[in-house]
């Protein structure tokens, strides 16, 4: 069972990148993001597919760990990574800058994500994440809109 949390939560074991994890969590993200973003019921479901098995399975992973939030678990990144292009204009732009805006965030941690991270267990985990996603997809829709109607 071990094995199966660290595949989960590793998002297939890109979190054990020795060369910035989460950003390669989040690149995990984006490749799945190439793959769903056609249908709009698949990318939804995909979105609380991942973050469900990221409250079931983080806790865990965790304790596997030994470690509050190990670097490792990179599930949340990959579920942030989509929900922060969830609705926006599908394009090569929109997916490059919200994965730096997002990342930005994510390591950032503007209020009231840092408070989410001291959250204990899954809900630690991934509720920061969230929140850098929200923002980051409410910046992209507010330039999008703004800025290039026409897209």
């Amino acid at each position: 069972m071990k094995r199966r949390i660290k595949l989960i939560t590793s998002f297939f074991y890109l979190g054990h990148s020795p060369f910035m994890p989460g950003t390669m969590g989040s690149l995990g993200g984006l490749a799945v993001y190439f793959l769903v973003r056609n249908n709009d019921l698949l990318y939804g479901f995909t979105i609380l597919f991942l973050f469900v098995l990221g409250i079931i399975f983080s806790g865990e992973a965790e304790k596997i760990y030994k470690r509050k939030d190990a670097k490792m678990i990179v599930i949340d990144e990959a579920c942030g990574m989509l929900l922060a292009l969830f609705f926006v204009p599908m394009n090569t732009l929109s997916a490059i800058l919200g994965f730096f805006i997002f990342r930005i965030l994510d390591i950032l941690k503007p209020p009231p994500a840092k408070r989410m991270e001291k959250l204990t267990g899954s809900l630690g985990v991934m509720f920061d994440d969230i929140v850098a996603a929200i923002y980051t997809n409410l910046i992209l829709q507010v330039i999008f809109r703004i800025f290039f109607l026409q897209i």
